[in-house]
């Protein structure tokens, strides 16, 4: 695509999608600044149970920075003194610690409403009481689970300690294992970060404006759903009016994207980037289904329109529904979403279950995606099974030989 200034009423497009690369880390000048300044640019990584390759939130990082060694993924997000916390924001996620007064709306909103479960003032207070002689898990308060009820049938401990961290009386900025550990937010966070109190107004301005730099360009839509500003479960009384003031108040650009049936807001740093004509794109990469370039946001169009690429979470499905897999990665390369994956592993044998590509020109691309990922978990061979469409199974397997 022929290179352009873009025009602050409007942009083709292609600039949008770049902009949206751009602000992510995946267009511009290759960044060398280490999984915290990662963690700062894209505002929050989505956490995950599930670890197929990695965890999602090393896979966010492995996209952006290359081969970062798990150490310093851990160090960044779990280390101490502390960097990051984990809160509820897209959804329950890892978040650069001088984020933390800007959840107060959220934090507030939860301690007005009744809790969604009832909990015994006495479970509340032996939790306390469990604190005050340093940080916890819910192992430590007795367990997670209560009986054999399956993923959610949580303890009453439990329950208590996960409402005190969603209103803020807790706060998790380590884990042990996979395991949260739950401190007063008075001895985790340093102290001015514990003692700030925006109003809701001001969380919100603040908030807009970091959705746009992570974005790149986006829709009011968009906006409001990168941290769900305006879920009324997890909002103040009017989220939708903060919001709109917000927005209204932020000075960002707002742009007309060609084929958008609705304006958008323009990041400045990334209209920038693109505006300078030095748009290299990071080498192919899978992306994890959580990843924040591809949130997918409720209705599902964000991805669609920038894209043209549909994408769905089947890990939860059952088996004999799954259309494309377990947990089914894009592939990522030129700045284009052009195949997918369901990768697993065997012993050090990555194995693409099911790979589909939408352009034969871009099979190198996920041969090379795959020996690197293969590579970076400790794999040294990478074995097909099932490739749409079926003539490019052949070729993928010589290129990975």
């Amino acid at each position: 695509m022929p290179r352009r200034t873009p025009r602050a009423d409007r942009i083709s497009a292609d600039e949008a999608r770049l902009l949206a690369l751009a602000a992510q880390g995946f267009a511009g000048p290759r960044r060398q600044d280490g999984v915290p300044a990662m963690l700062r640019r894209v505002g929050a990584v989505q956490l995950d149970t599930i670890s197929v390759l990695a965890r999602s939130h090393e896979l966010v990082a492995y996209a952006r920075l290359g081969a970062v060694g798990r150490d310093a993924v851990e160090a960044a997000y779990w280390g101490a003194p502390a960097q990051a916390f984990e809160y509820y924001a897209h959804a329950a996620c890892v978040l650069p610690i001088e984020a933390w007064p800007l959840f107060g709306f959220r934090r507030r909103a939860l301690r007005a409403r009744t809790a969604r479960h009832s909990i015994p003032a006495k479970v509340v207070a032996e939790v306390r009481a469990r604190l005050a002689d340093g940080p916890v898990t819910a192992s430590d308060l007795g367990g997670a689970r209560h009986g054999p009820g399956g993923w959610w049938s949580w303890s009453a401990a439990k329950i208590a300690v996960e409402g005190m961290w969603l209103r803020g009386d807790v706060v998790c900025t380590t884990r042990r294992g996979w395991k949260r550990v739950y401190d007063l937010p008075e001895r985790a966070l340093p102290p001015k970060v514990a003692a700030a109190e925006p109003s809701d107004a001001d969380c919100y301005s603040e908030l807009v404006r970091a959705s746009v730099r992570a974005l790149g360009c986006a829709t009011r839509t968009d906006v409001s759903e990168y941290y769900r500003l305006t879920w009324p479960r997890l909002c103040p009384a009017e989220p939708r009016r903060l919001f709109d003031a917000a927005l209204a108040g932020s000075g960002l650009p707002l742009v007309e994207v060609e084929g958008w049936d609705e304006p958008a807001y323009a990041d400045p740093n990334a209209l920038a980037t693109i505006a300078s004509g030095k748009v290299a794109h990071s080498p192919p990469v899978l992306l994890s289904p959580f990843d924040s370039l591809v949130w997918r946001g409720k209705p599902n169009a964000r991805l669609e329109r920038i894209f043209g690429f549909a994408l769905s979470l089947e890990a939860y499905k059952p088996k004999a529904q799954r259309v494309h897999g377990y947990f089914t990665m894009p592939l990522l390369a030129e700045g284009r979403l052009v195949g997918r994956v369901d990768p697993a592993r065997r012993g050090r044998t990555l194995i693409a279950r099911s790979l589909s590509i939408n352009d034969p020109s871009a099979v190198p691309d996920m041969a090379s995606a795959l020996r690197d990922a293969a590579s970076w978990v400790g794999c040294n061979r990478v074995e097909i099974e099932r490739t749409t469409p079926r003539p490019a199974a052949a070729q993928l397997r010589r290129l990975l030989r």
